[in-house]
């Protein structure tokens, strides 16, 4: 998790530090020192959540981050994603075809053969109605939106 800030130029100490509170925003703050190998599959998710961050990025980009996990931990990794983009004020722009996180949306776009056919609130969209989806929390002001 430091390695990234270190290539970037941050001092030993600041590098292992960030690095500390993003696993501990993970809730992985206890297992700094394990191996992947030796993570569940939530919680490489939830590192690869904290590396993805590492450098503040205001777009984060997640290709079906809930897909290889159980329901649980699949509601837990969308609202640590969530609730992080939100307190920084990111875009998380989530792709997938899980219709259980689609409450976590702000906007959906419905795609059909790699087009954007709708686009809808978050609220009160039906699982069948979606083939693919976009999720977005965006950042205030809202960024604009071209059809």
């Amino acid at each position: 998790m430091s390695i990234p800030l270190l290539i970037r130029g941050l001092p030993n100490a600041m590098a292992l530090r960030r690095a500390r509170q993003l696993l501990e925003r993970v809730e992985l703050g206890h297992r700094t020192d394990a191996l992947p190998a030796q993570l569940s599959g939530g919680q490489q998710q939830r590192v690869a959540i904290a590396r993805a961050l590492v450098h503040e990025p205001q777009l984060v980009v997640c290709d079906e981050p809930t897909s290889a996990l159980d329901h649980e931990t699949g509601r837990n990794v969308m609202q640590i994603l969530h609730g992080m983009t939100r307190d920084a004020q990111r875009t998380l722009v989530v792709v997938t075809h899980d219709a259980r996180i689609f409450g976590f949306a702000d906007r959906i776009a419905r795609m059909d053969d790699g087009r954007v056919v709708g686009i809808e609130s978050g609220a009160g969209v039906h699982a069948s109605q979606s083939h693919g989806v976009q999720t977005a929390s965006e950042p205030k002001p809202p960024f604009a939106e071209t059809r």
